[in-house]
This record gives structure tokens, C-alpha cells and sequence, in this order.
């Protein structure tokens, strides 16, 4: 069975190795109690978008696109919660995500001109896409490691279900970045780039623990 990244080209400058899908999966109960906060995020996060529509885009088409990546999101958050419940695991209470705070760090904030407000809802929409297109090869990973050593036909099946999804909403956030009124195309790729470059000396600096954005164990070759 050919694995799932060979079906898809993803822009990422580093790619995730099995040591890291084993190492995560060691601890299952807790990978998808970091998971489902994951999905629970990245809904509010849409909706947070929700409003943030610029002129002169309609606002009903972003409203559409924001809330069917919401609707989507939660729907992925019930899944992973009913396998959770289901082994006797509990959605814990608290959640950090030094990955994703990272990420949001490089987010151009203040000012109130047209240029600040439009830099920021940029970099809104990038990190988005980068959160999405990294959950989407990690998934990847998941699936194609499990397949591989027959190990948790249920967690195979829930990533291979989900990797397509992610891939899609990386694909939603980048296109409506791209077609920002006002910001050359230049531009737009240019810090694409930049993020992207960023994206992977951040992942590359997260300590391991049984997360979707963690690092590799230390006792194995990144």
C-alpha cells in the first residue's frame, strides 16, 4: 500500500520521522487528549475569523468558508473525544501548545492602518495554513506507521481519515491569504516562505512528549 505523503505534495521544510509517531504513540490516551484540544482550537480559531472579512471580499463567502472549517473542526473533536472516553481517557482540563504559540508569536501585531491590519490578518491566516499542513503530515505519519506495523487498527483508521481533512483547510487558509485585496503576490509568497523557514526551526526546537506538535525522542535521530 503506498503511503499517504506520496500522494500529496506539502511545502514543509522538514519532514517527521517514524521514532516520532512511535514515540507519541506510546502514550495513546494522551496523544488524543492533546489531539482533541488540537481540533477544539482550531474550530475557535475559524471562528475567530469569522468576522475578520476584508473589504471588499463579500462576507457571506468568507462566513461560509469559516464556518464550514469550524463545523468540520468539531466534528473531528467529537470523534477523537468518543475514541478518548471510549479507553477510559479523560480530556484534560488545561492545554499548552508551545508549538503553536510560537508560531502565533510571529504574527505581526499594531497599528491601525489599512497596511498593519492587513499584515496581521496575513499571518493569521499563514499560521493557520502552517498548524494545518503540519497536522495534516503528522496524521500522515500516523497512519502510514501504523499500517506498516499492524499496531491500533483504530487509531490507523481515525488518521487516515483525518489527513485529508487537514490538508484541505491548510489549502482554504493559504488561498484566502493569497487573495488578500491590497497585497502584492510578491509579497504573499515571499512571507509564505519566510514562514515556512520559521515553521521548522520551531518544530525542530520542541522537547518530546505525547503531542501532535512535540519533538522527536532525544534518544533517537531526528
Amino acid at each position: 500500500m503506498p503511503a499517504l505523503l506520496d500522494k500529496v505534495e506539502l511545502p514543509l521544510k522538514s519532514a517527521t520521522s517514524s521514532a516520532w509517531a512511535a514515540g507519541v504513540l506510546a502514550e495513546p490516551l494522551a496523544l488524543l487528549s492533546d489531539h482533541a484540544h488540537l481540533e477544539r482550537k482550531a474550530a475557535t480559531n475559524a471562528l475567530e475569523l469569522l468576522h475578520q472579512w476584508p473589504d471588499p471580499i463579500p462576507p457571506d463567502a468568507w462566513v461560509t468558508t469559516m464556518t464550514a472549517v469550524a463545523g468540520e473542526e468539531a466534528d473531528h473533536l467529537q470523534l477523537v473525544l468518543r475514541i478518548l472516553h471510549k479507553r477510559g481517557g479523560t480530556f484534560s482540563r488545561s492545554h499548552r501548545n508551545p508549538y503553536a504559540k510560537a508560531l502565533r508569536d510571529l504574527i505581526r501585531l499594531g497599528g491601525g492602518t489599512t497596511d498593519a491590519r492587513r499584515n496581521t490578518l496575513t499571518d493569521r491566516l499563514m499560521v493557520s495554513a502552517l498548524i494545518e499542513v503540519r497536522s495534516c503530515e503528522r496524521f500522515a505519519t500516523l497512519a502510514d506507521y501504523l499500517a506498516e506495523t499492524g499496531e491500533d487498527e483504530e487509531l490507523a483508521k481515525l488518521y487516515k481519515g483525518l489527513w485529508a481533512s487537514e490538508h484541505g483547510h491548510y489549502i482554504t487558509f493559504l488561498d484566502l491569504a493569497r487573495k488578500l485585496p491590497g497585497v502584492p503576490a510578491e509579497a504573499i509568497e515571499r512571507r509564505w516562505q519566510e514562514m515556512l523557514e520559521q515553521e521548522a526551526a520551531i518544530l525542530a526546537d520542541q522537547s518530546h512528549y505525547p503531542g501532535m506538535h512535540s519533538g522527536v525522542p532525544e534518544d533517537t535521530d531526528r
